[in-house]
Protein backbone atom coordinates (compact mmCIF):
# COMPACT_ATOMS: atom_id res chain seq x y z
CA UNK A 1 0.00 0.00 0.00
CA UNK A 2 1.36 3.41 -0.99
CA UNK A 3 2.18 5.59 1.98
CA UNK A 4 0.39 8.96 1.90
CA UNK A 5 2.37 11.66 3.67
CA UNK A 6 1.19 14.96 5.13
CA UNK A 7 3.27 16.71 2.47
CA UNK A 8 1.32 14.87 -0.26
CA UNK A 9 -1.98 15.92 1.28
CA UNK A 10 -0.89 19.56 1.64
CA UNK A 11 0.32 19.66 -1.96
CA UNK A 12 -3.07 18.46 -3.18
CA UNK A 13 -4.88 20.89 -0.88
CA UNK A 14 -2.87 23.82 -2.24
CA UNK A 15 -3.57 22.74 -5.81
CA UNK A 16 -7.31 22.22 -5.41
CA UNK A 17 -8.49 23.93 -2.23
CA UNK A 18 -10.09 20.68 -1.10
CA UNK A 19 -10.27 19.73 2.57
CA UNK A 20 -7.65 17.56 4.25
CA UNK A 21 -9.82 14.44 4.51
CA UNK A 22 -11.03 14.72 0.90
CA UNK A 23 -7.45 15.07 -0.32
CA UNK A 24 -6.28 12.10 1.73
CA UNK A 25 -9.13 9.93 0.46
CA UNK A 26 -8.41 10.99 -3.14
CA UNK A 27 -4.72 10.15 -2.78
CA UNK A 28 -5.51 6.79 -1.25
CA UNK A 29 -7.91 5.99 -4.09
CA UNK A 30 -5.30 7.13 -6.61
CA UNK A 31 -2.59 5.12 -4.84
CA UNK A 32 -0.53 8.23 -4.26
CA UNK A 33 -0.59 9.46 -7.88
CA UNK A 34 -1.03 13.25 -7.73
CA UNK A 35 -2.63 13.69 -11.17
CA UNK A 36 -5.01 10.77 -10.61
CA UNK A 37 -5.97 12.23 -7.23
CA UNK A 38 -6.96 15.50 -8.92
CA UNK A 39 -9.04 13.45 -11.35
CA UNK A 40 -10.71 11.71 -8.40
CA UNK A 41 -11.67 15.08 -6.92
CA UNK A 42 -12.88 16.28 -10.30
CA UNK A 43 -15.12 13.23 -10.72
CA UNK A 44 -16.50 13.87 -7.26
CA UNK A 45 -17.21 17.44 -8.34
CA UNK A 46 -19.05 16.18 -11.42
CA UNK A 47 -21.28 13.97 -9.26
CA UNK A 48 -22.02 16.83 -6.88
CA UNK A 49 -22.67 19.16 -9.82
CA UNK A 50 -25.17 16.71 -11.33
CA UNK A 51 -27.03 16.43 -8.03
CA UNK A 52 -27.13 20.20 -7.56
CA UNK A 53 -27.81 21.18 -11.17
CA UNK A 54 -31.26 22.57 -10.30
CA UNK A 55 -29.98 24.69 -7.41
CA UNK A 56 -29.77 28.49 -7.62
CA UNK A 57 -26.25 29.95 -7.61
CA UNK A 58 -27.46 33.47 -6.82
CA UNK A 59 -24.79 34.25 -4.21
CA UNK A 60 -21.07 34.48 -4.92
CA UNK A 61 -18.49 37.11 -5.79
CA UNK A 62 -18.49 39.91 -8.36
CA UNK A 63 -15.04 41.15 -9.35
CA UNK A 64 -13.51 43.45 -11.95
CA UNK A 65 -10.03 43.50 -13.44
CA UNK A 66 -8.19 45.95 -15.69
CA UNK A 67 -5.16 45.38 -17.89
CA UNK A 68 -1.90 47.21 -17.22
CA UNK A 69 -2.66 50.29 -19.34
CA UNK A 70 -6.36 50.55 -18.41
CA UNK A 71 -7.60 50.01 -21.94
CA UNK A 72 -9.41 46.73 -21.27
CA UNK A 73 -11.58 45.74 -18.34
CA UNK A 74 -13.63 42.69 -17.43
CA UNK A 75 -16.33 42.19 -14.82
CA UNK A 76 -17.47 38.71 -13.81
CA UNK A 77 -19.69 36.96 -11.30
CA UNK A 78 -18.71 33.55 -9.97
CA UNK A 79 -21.86 32.21 -8.36
CA UNK A 80 -22.46 29.84 -5.48
CA UNK A 81 -25.47 28.87 -3.37
CA UNK A 82 -24.84 30.61 -0.04
CA UNK A 83 -23.63 33.96 1.20
CA UNK A 84 -21.31 32.12 3.62
CA UNK A 85 -19.33 30.58 0.75
CA UNK A 86 -19.48 33.77 -1.33
CA UNK A 87 -17.69 35.71 1.42
CA UNK A 88 -14.98 33.08 1.90
CA UNK A 89 -11.50 34.39 1.06
CA UNK A 90 -10.56 31.33 -0.98
CA UNK A 91 -13.77 31.64 -3.04
CA UNK A 92 -13.09 35.34 -3.72
CA UNK A 93 -9.51 34.41 -4.67
CA UNK A 94 -10.94 31.87 -7.15
CA UNK A 95 -13.13 34.58 -8.68
CA UNK A 96 -10.12 36.91 -8.99
CA UNK A 97 -8.04 34.19 -10.64
CA UNK A 98 -10.79 33.60 -13.19
CA UNK A 99 -11.06 37.34 -13.81
CA UNK A 100 -7.32 37.46 -14.57
CA UNK A 101 -7.85 34.73 -17.15
CA UNK A 102 -10.93 36.52 -18.51
CA UNK A 103 -8.87 39.60 -19.38
CA UNK A 104 -7.55 37.67 -22.37
CA UNK A 105 -11.00 36.51 -23.51
CA UNK A 106 -13.83 38.07 -25.46
CA UNK A 107 -16.72 35.74 -24.57
CA UNK A 108 -17.95 33.77 -21.59
CA UNK A 109 -17.49 30.55 -23.56
CA UNK A 110 -13.87 31.45 -24.21
CA UNK A 111 -13.32 32.03 -20.50
CA UNK A 112 -14.77 28.63 -19.61
CA UNK A 113 -12.55 26.92 -22.20
CA UNK A 114 -9.35 28.68 -21.03
CA UNK A 115 -6.56 26.95 -19.15
CA UNK A 116 -6.60 27.01 -15.37
CA UNK A 117 -3.57 25.17 -14.02
CA UNK A 118 -3.76 22.26 -16.42
CA UNK A 119 -7.56 22.08 -16.62
CA UNK A 120 -10.16 24.36 -18.17
CA UNK A 121 -11.98 27.00 -16.13
CA UNK A 122 -15.16 24.97 -16.60
CA UNK A 123 -13.41 21.91 -15.13
CA UNK A 124 -12.07 24.01 -12.27
CA UNK A 125 -15.59 25.13 -11.43
CA UNK A 126 -16.75 21.50 -11.41
CA UNK A 127 -13.82 20.56 -9.20
CA UNK A 128 -14.69 23.36 -6.78
CA UNK A 129 -18.31 22.22 -6.75
CA UNK A 130 -17.05 18.94 -5.31
CA UNK A 131 -14.64 20.69 -2.94
CA UNK A 132 -17.16 23.19 -1.59
CA UNK A 133 -20.31 21.09 -1.92
CA UNK A 134 -22.30 23.85 -3.64
CA UNK A 135 -23.16 24.62 -7.24
CA UNK A 136 -20.42 26.89 -8.63
CA UNK A 137 -20.95 28.71 -11.95
CA UNK A 138 -19.60 31.56 -14.01
CA UNK A 139 -22.85 33.55 -13.95
CA UNK A 140 -21.79 36.72 -15.75
CA UNK A 141 -19.02 38.04 -17.99
CA UNK A 142 -18.69 41.55 -19.41
CA UNK A 143 -15.75 43.06 -21.29
CA UNK A 144 -15.12 46.70 -22.15
CA UNK A 145 -12.40 48.31 -24.28
CA UNK A 146 -11.76 52.07 -24.52
CA UNK A 147 -8.91 54.60 -24.51
CA UNK A 148 -9.32 54.52 -20.72
CA UNK A 149 -11.33 52.08 -18.61
CA UNK A 150 -12.15 52.44 -14.92
CA UNK A 151 -13.70 49.98 -12.50
CA UNK A 152 -15.48 49.85 -9.16
CA UNK A 153 -16.47 46.84 -7.03
CA UNK A 154 -18.98 47.11 -4.20
CA UNK A 155 -18.21 44.51 -1.51
CA UNK A 156 -17.94 41.77 -4.16
CA UNK A 157 -21.67 42.03 -4.87
CA UNK A 158 -21.63 44.50 -7.79
CA UNK A 159 -18.85 45.21 -10.28
CA UNK A 160 -18.92 48.08 -12.78
CA UNK A 161 -16.76 49.15 -15.73
CA UNK A 162 -16.79 52.55 -17.48
CA UNK A 163 -15.02 53.49 -20.71
CA UNK A 164 -13.82 57.01 -21.54
CA UNK A 165 -12.87 58.65 -24.82
CA UNK A 166 -9.52 59.93 -23.56
CA UNK A 167 -7.14 59.89 -20.62
CA UNK A 168 -7.45 63.36 -19.09
CA UNK A 169 -5.91 64.75 -15.91
CA UNK A 170 -7.24 63.02 -12.78
CA UNK A 171 -9.05 60.46 -14.92
CA UNK A 172 -8.58 57.90 -12.13
CA UNK A 173 -10.88 59.92 -9.85
CA UNK A 174 -13.38 60.53 -12.65
CA UNK A 175 -13.43 56.85 -13.56
CA UNK A 176 -13.95 55.66 -10.00
CA UNK A 177 -16.76 58.16 -9.41
CA UNK A 178 -18.66 57.28 -12.57
CA UNK A 179 -18.14 53.53 -12.06
CA UNK A 180 -19.50 53.97 -8.54
CA UNK A 181 -22.53 55.72 -10.06
CA UNK A 182 -23.07 52.77 -12.40
CA UNK A 183 -22.81 50.31 -9.51
CA UNK A 184 -25.12 52.30 -7.25
CA UNK A 185 -27.83 53.55 -9.58
CA UNK A 186 -28.17 50.71 -12.09
CA UNK A 187 -28.42 52.64 -15.36
CA UNK A 188 -29.12 50.55 -18.46
CA UNK A 189 -28.18 52.98 -21.23
CA UNK A 190 -26.02 56.06 -21.70
CA UNK A 191 -28.60 58.68 -22.67
CA UNK A 192 -32.28 59.25 -23.40
CA UNK A 193 -31.15 59.70 -27.00
CA UNK A 194 -30.68 55.92 -27.15
CA UNK A 195 -34.34 55.18 -26.35
CA UNK A 196 -36.68 53.71 -28.93
CA UNK A 197 -39.81 55.92 -29.21
CA UNK A 198 -42.08 52.88 -28.91
CA UNK A 199 -40.39 51.91 -25.64
CA UNK A 200 -40.85 55.40 -24.22
CA UNK A 201 -44.50 55.47 -25.25
CA UNK A 202 -45.12 52.07 -23.64
CA UNK A 203 -43.34 53.09 -20.43
CA UNK A 204 -45.29 56.35 -20.28
CA UNK A 205 -48.61 54.55 -20.55
CA UNK A 206 -47.62 51.98 -17.92
CA UNK A 207 -46.36 54.54 -15.41
CA UNK A 208 -49.40 56.77 -15.79
CA UNK A 209 -51.65 53.74 -15.22
CA UNK A 210 -49.83 52.94 -11.97
CA UNK A 211 -50.14 56.53 -10.69
CA UNK A 212 -53.81 56.75 -11.61
CA UNK A 213 -54.51 53.51 -9.75
CA UNK A 214 -52.64 54.84 -6.70
CA UNK A 215 -54.68 58.02 -6.88
CA UNK A 216 -57.93 56.03 -6.71
CA UNK A 217 -56.84 54.73 -3.32
CA UNK A 218 -55.65 58.19 -2.23
CA UNK A 219 -59.08 59.61 -3.10
CA UNK A 220 -60.69 56.95 -0.94
CA UNK A 221 -58.37 57.87 1.94
CA UNK A 222 -58.87 61.60 1.45
CA UNK A 223 -55.17 62.20 0.85
CA UNK A 224 -53.29 64.44 -1.59
CA UNK A 225 -53.17 62.96 -5.08
CA UNK A 226 -49.95 62.23 -6.93
CA UNK A 227 -49.11 64.32 -9.98
CA UNK A 228 -49.81 62.49 -13.24
CA UNK A 229 -47.09 63.52 -15.70
CA UNK A 230 -47.70 63.70 -19.42
CA UNK A 231 -44.07 62.86 -20.14
CA UNK A 232 -41.30 60.73 -18.62
CA UNK A 233 -38.32 61.38 -20.91
CA UNK A 234 -36.43 64.30 -22.39
CA UNK A 235 -36.98 62.61 -25.74
CA UNK A 236 -40.65 63.66 -25.44
CA UNK A 237 -39.92 67.28 -24.50
CA UNK A 238 -39.88 68.81 -27.95
CA UNK A 239 -39.25 72.55 -28.45
CA UNK A 240 -43.01 72.98 -28.75
CA UNK A 241 -43.64 71.18 -25.44
CA UNK A 242 -40.99 73.26 -23.66
CA UNK A 243 -42.32 76.48 -25.15
CA UNK A 244 -45.84 75.64 -23.92
CA UNK A 245 -44.45 74.77 -20.47
CA UNK A 246 -42.79 78.18 -20.32
CA UNK A 247 -46.04 79.91 -21.31
CA UNK A 248 -47.88 77.96 -18.62
CA UNK A 249 -45.26 79.01 -16.06
CA UNK A 250 -45.66 82.67 -17.05
CA UNK A 251 -49.41 82.36 -16.70
CA UNK A 252 -48.93 80.99 -13.17
CA UNK A 253 -46.63 83.88 -12.25
CA UNK A 254 -49.17 86.36 -13.59
CA UNK A 255 -51.98 84.69 -11.66
CA UNK A 256 -49.84 84.85 -8.51
CA UNK A 257 -49.38 88.59 -9.03
CA UNK A 258 -45.61 88.39 -9.53
CA UNK A 259 -44.19 91.55 -11.21
CA UNK A 260 -43.26 90.82 -14.84
CA UNK A 261 -39.81 92.35 -14.38
CA UNK A 262 -38.77 89.51 -12.05
CA UNK A 263 -40.10 86.65 -14.16
CA UNK A 264 -36.70 86.08 -15.79
CA UNK A 265 -35.27 85.25 -12.37
CA UNK A 266 -38.04 82.78 -11.52
CA UNK A 267 -38.68 81.06 -14.85
CA UNK A 268 -35.40 79.05 -15.03
CA UNK A 269 -36.19 77.35 -11.73
CA UNK A 270 -39.73 76.54 -12.81
CA UNK A 271 -38.47 75.06 -16.09
CA UNK A 272 -35.88 72.97 -14.26
CA UNK A 273 -38.62 71.57 -12.04
CA UNK A 274 -40.83 70.88 -15.06
CA UNK A 275 -38.04 68.95 -16.76
CA UNK A 276 -37.19 67.04 -13.57
CA UNK A 277 -40.85 66.08 -13.07
CA UNK A 278 -41.16 64.88 -16.65
CA UNK A 279 -37.93 62.93 -17.14
CA UNK A 280 -38.25 60.21 -14.50
CA UNK A 281 -37.40 57.44 -16.98
CA UNK A 282 -34.15 59.17 -17.94
CA UNK A 283 -33.16 59.64 -14.32
CA UNK A 284 -33.68 55.94 -13.63
CA UNK A 285 -32.24 54.37 -16.78
CA UNK A 286 -29.79 56.82 -18.41
CA UNK A 287 -26.33 57.14 -16.88
CA UNK A 288 -25.52 60.60 -18.24
CA UNK A 289 -28.95 61.98 -17.26
CA UNK A 290 -28.89 60.70 -13.68
CA UNK A 291 -28.28 63.06 -10.79
CA UNK A 292 -24.64 62.64 -9.78
CA UNK A 293 -24.49 60.76 -6.47
CA UNK A 294 -21.80 63.04 -5.05
CA UNK A 295 -23.43 66.34 -6.07
CA UNK A 296 -27.19 66.56 -6.56
CA UNK A 297 -26.82 69.95 -8.25
CA UNK A 298 -25.51 68.36 -11.46
CA UNK A 299 -26.09 65.30 -13.58
CA UNK A 300 -23.40 62.81 -14.58
CA UNK A 301 -22.92 64.35 -18.01
CA UNK A 302 -22.05 67.73 -16.47
CA UNK A 303 -19.73 66.09 -13.95
CA UNK A 304 -17.82 64.30 -16.73
CA UNK A 305 -17.64 67.55 -18.74
CA UNK A 306 -15.97 69.27 -15.76
CA UNK A 307 -12.85 67.18 -16.48
CA UNK A 308 -12.40 68.67 -19.96
CA UNK A 309 -12.49 67.03 -23.37
CA UNK A 310 -13.64 63.56 -22.34
CA UNK A 311 -16.84 61.55 -22.76
CA UNK A 312 -18.22 58.26 -21.48
CA UNK A 313 -18.14 55.78 -24.35
CA UNK A 314 -19.76 52.77 -22.68
CA UNK A 315 -20.35 51.03 -19.36
CA UNK A 316 -21.01 47.53 -18.03
CA UNK A 317 -22.43 46.25 -14.75
CA UNK A 318 -22.71 42.78 -13.20
CA UNK A 319 -24.24 41.78 -9.89
CA UNK A 320 -25.22 38.78 -7.80
CA UNK A 321 -28.62 37.25 -8.31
Amino acid sequence: MTKITAADVNKLRQATGAGMMDCKKALVEAEGDFDKAIDVLRKKGQKVAEKRADRESSEGAAVAKLNDDNTVGVAIVVGCETDFVGKNESFIALANDIADIALNCTTKEEVLASDFGGMTVAEKLIEQTGVIGEKIDLNAFERLEAPYVGAYVHINKIAALVGFSSKVDNVETLAKDVAMQVASMGATTLSYKDFDPAFVASETEARIAVIEKDNEELVRLGKTLKNVPKYISMSQLTPEVLAQAEEDAKAELKAEGKPEQIWDRILPGKMERFIADNTTLDQEKCLLDQTFIKDEKMNVEKYVASYGDVKVTDFKRVSLG
